[in-house]
């Protein structure tokens, strides 16, 4: 019986050590999350990146007539100290496209996002949401075009 206790003795304490290894001690030196959806290099430091600013986030077509297609360009500047790099636009809905440069943007430079919509088979109120990938922290930007729809007996 006795010998039993002694050959657990080592386990409690390799237990005991792991336990005590895994506490917190008062560092909290997390990461940001920001790291694993940008493709900026964690050791690369923030002052070298690609920054996108835009002129305005949000635009209001109005009042459209139900089956026309509207467009509007989102303009924006590379603010940062690296080229802008954007990887993919997308749309909460076919309805709307997003066009966007392919190739780098230089700092300082501009560009801009052409949001298409097209109204056919829409009616009301109408909010649609184009998504922005990019090598800028956050990697994540929103773009929000809206309007009211009508049908043509409502015009």
């Amino acid at each position: 019986m006795i010998q039993r206790k002694l050959n657990f003795l080592p386990f409690l304490v390799l237990a005991f050590g792991l336990l005590v290894s895994c506490g917190d001690n008062g560092d909290d030196k997390r990461l940001s999350t920001d790291l694993v959806t940008s493709p900026m290099s964690a050791t690369e430091s923030a002052d070298k990146q690609a920054v996108i600013k835009f002129d305005k986030e949000e635009h209001d077509f109005g009042t459209l007539l139900q089956g026309e297609v509207v467009s509007y360009s989102f303009h924006f500047t590379n603010t940062g100290n690296t080229p802008l790099i954007i990887s993919q636009v997308t749309s909460t809905c076919g309805c709307t496209v997003g066009e966007y440069p392919r190739e780098p943007i230089a700092p300082g430079k501009s560009g801009s996002i052409k949001a298409t919509y097209n109204s056919a088979g829409h009616h009301g109120f109408q909010s649609r949401t184009l998504t922005v990938m990019s090598n800028t922290i956050p990697a994540k930007n929103t773009l929000v075009i809206k309007g009211k729809v009508q049908t043509p007996d409502q015009y």
